[in-house]
Parts: structure tokens; C-alpha cells; sequence
């Protein structure tokens, strides 16, 4: 199984700080660099762009865009002039953004997976340099071509997905699933199982890929930075277990850990409280959630990935030194390749 090693930028960041992590990213080694563009935030556009001049051969790739606020056509325009600025460096991610969110803007969110077939087929008709007419239950092309050709035909297109339907339409048309942040090794098998069970509806000659993403603090001093990664994952569960989440959404976190929901429920009640995290947090979550530690408990985080069927483990430097942390997980990762 093919090994890559990937890093989140998203757009808290400014343009500026992106580019300097991106080049440091390339200088590392690290196989591609992953832009989350987070709802009202800054779009992440000039910044992809600008890391793209700035590096040379890290991928450089969206994750995701949504196509209620960015039409499938609009996506294909985009994506393909960005694939050419890079040399063939430009990835794509789409997913169906957050609905709570988009609702604030008056953007539709009905039929969300028909939503991510339909941009699916438009986009990749569009990037193989066709003129598409589709016929979609949310998304339609009449005759629509884009108006230079991108320089590849077979663009792939990753999709982010948590619930079965979604990852089983990825499973069936996107070259590779994305596994959000949060998600065990188990979930992840767990997707690993759903792709597999619509392998006789796939309309790609290659299997999906699994892609991971992760939270990480490396640091050579152990404790130190597992108790930072304690805090970093606290406060992740308290958005994601609090007003951010939803019954599906908290079951879908939990899907794989062989944790009660009481459990989390309990976690998060003790934040809730006050109580600190390095207080609550164990290290079975730490282990399920992070890649966390010094260069050993990274390399086992890596390998639980690996062992779930992750090709690609994109990791999100939380700490205030993530060029220095980089460089030492990026030492140790050589072992792995």
C-alpha cells in the first residue's frame, strides 16, 4: 500500500503564514498540503495559489469545497486554472460543508448526497475537457463546456464523507474518501468495509483511496506534548459534543472506539464544568483521536492509520512551534517510507 504523509492549512490562517509552513512542508518532504476552507472564513484560494508559486513538488489540494456555495461549474473553472499555475499539483476535496452554517447565508442544503453525485459528474465531465449535459436532482450542465483545456483528463476528485450513504457513493464514483478529524481507527475501517460493499457499482478502474485527517503535536519531550494534545482534543470534543453536534454526528465520532456514548457524555460534562483537560482527557482518547507524543507515539499513531487502511495521514500542527514540530515528525516519518 502506497504511503503518503499530508498537512491541513485552513483558512485561520493568513495567506502568509501558509506559504511559510507550505514551503517548509516541501523542504520536509511531506506528499501534499490540505486547505480546509472553513465556512465565512478566509477563502483559501489566494493562498493555495501563493503556496503553489512558492513550492515545487508538494500536491497542493482543497478539502473540501461545497457546492452550495460554489456551483460544480464554478469548482471545475477553478480547480483547472489552479492545476495548471501548479503543473498538475492541484487536488481536489468536495464534501457538503456544514448545514447550520450555510443555512446563514439562505443556501439550500437539501439532498446532500444527490448534491455530491450530481457535482461529481459535472466536474469530472468538465476537467476531462467535455462538453456536459447532466441531468441532476440538485445540479444540471446543459451543453456546458469549459472554455480551455485542463491538462488532465483523468482529474481526480476526493470526497469527504462520514455517514454510510456518503461514504458508499464515494466507494462508487470519487477517486478517494476523506476521513475527518475526530474519527477513529475503527470508523475508518468501518469505511474501509462500506466502499468495498458497492465495489460492483464503481465506475473507476482503481480502488478508492482513504485519506485521514488528524490533530498532532510532536515534540521530543513526551509529556509535554501529550498533555498540550489533551487540551487541543478537549476542546474539540467540547464543540463537536456541544452545540456544534448532533445524535448522528457524536455517533459517527464514536463509531469504532468501543466506548460507550455515556463516556463521551461524561467527558464532556467535566469540561463542561471546568475541569481541565490534561485532568480528563486519557490516554485512550489521545490514542484514538491524535497523533500525539514524542517520535515513537507518532510513529504508532501513523501505523494504527496504516493498519485501518489509510493511505495518506494528514496531520494538523496545533502547537505554537508547527515549523519546529514538522521538522521532527517529518525526521521520524523516514522510517516509514
Amino acid at each position: 500500500m502506497t504511503r503518503r504523509f499530508g498537512m491541513r492549512l485552513d483558512g485561520w490562517m493568513t495567506p502568509q503564514r501558509c506559504v511559510e509552513l507550505a514551503v517548509a512542508a516541501d523542504g520536509c518532504g511531506f506528499d501534499a498540503l490540505w486547505f480546509a476552507e472553513n465556512t465565512y472564513g478566509r477563502g483559501v484560494i489566494p493562498a493555495v495559489a501563493a503556496c503553489m508559486v512558492a513550492t515545487k513538488k508538494v500536491e497542493v489540494g482543497i478539502g473540501v469545497f461545497n457546492p452550495f456555495n460554489r456551483h460544480p461549474s464554478l469548482i471545475a473553472m477553478e480547480m483547472g486554472a489552479l492545476d495548471e499555475l501548479s503543473n498538475g499539483r492541484a487536488n481536489l476535496g468536495i464534501g457538503t460543508g456544514v448545514a447550520k452554517l450555510l443555512k446563514h447565508a439562505h443556501l439550500g442544503t437539501d439532498k446532500p448526497i444527490a448534491a455530491m453525485r450530481d457535482t461529481i459528474n459535472i466536474v469530472r465531465g468538465l476537467m476531462a475537457g467535455e462538453t456536459v449535459t447532466y441531468e441532476g436532482k440538485v445540479f444540471s450542465a446543459d451543453r456546458l463546456k469549459l472554455e480551455f483545456d485542463p491538462i488532465r483528463k483523468d482529474y481526480p476528485i476526493h470526497m469527504a464523507s462520514m455517514g454510510d450513504q456518503s461514504i458508499r457513493l464515494a466507494g462508487e464514483l470519487a477517486d478517494a474518501v476523506m476521513i475527518s478529524n475526530l474519527c477513529t481507527p475503527g470508523f475508518t475501517r468501518h469505511a474501509v468495509e462500506m466502499m468495498a460493499s458497492v465495489a460492483d457499482k464503481r465506475v473507476l478502474p482503481r480502488k478508492p483511496k482513504v485519506i485521514q485527517y488528524a490533530p498532532c503535536v510532536a515534540r521530543a519531550d513526551r509529556q509535554e506534548a501529550r498533555n498540550f494534545a489533551r487540551t487541543i482534543l478537549g476542546g474539540m470534543i467540547m464543540r463537536s459534543f456541544g452545540l456544534e453536534g448532533t445524535p448522528q454526528t457524536k455517533a459517527w465520532h464514536a463509531l469504532g472506539s468501543n466506548l460507550p456514548m455515556d463516556y463521551f457524555d461524561e467527558v464532556f460534562r467535566k469540561l463542561e464544568a471546568g475541569e481541565k483537560a490534561v485532568d480528563v482527557i486519557d490516554d485512550t482518547l489521545l490514542d484514538l483521536y491524535t497523533v500525539s507524543g514524542n517520535a515513537d507515539d507518532c510513529l504508532a499513531a501513523y501505523q494504527r492509520y496504516l493498519d485501518a487502511g489509510v493511505e495518506e495521514v494528514v496531520v494538523t500542527f496545533r502547537g505554537p512551534e508547527p515549523l519546529k514540530e514538522m521538522a521532527y515528525l517529518a525526521d521520524a516519518l523516514k522510517t516509514m517510507r
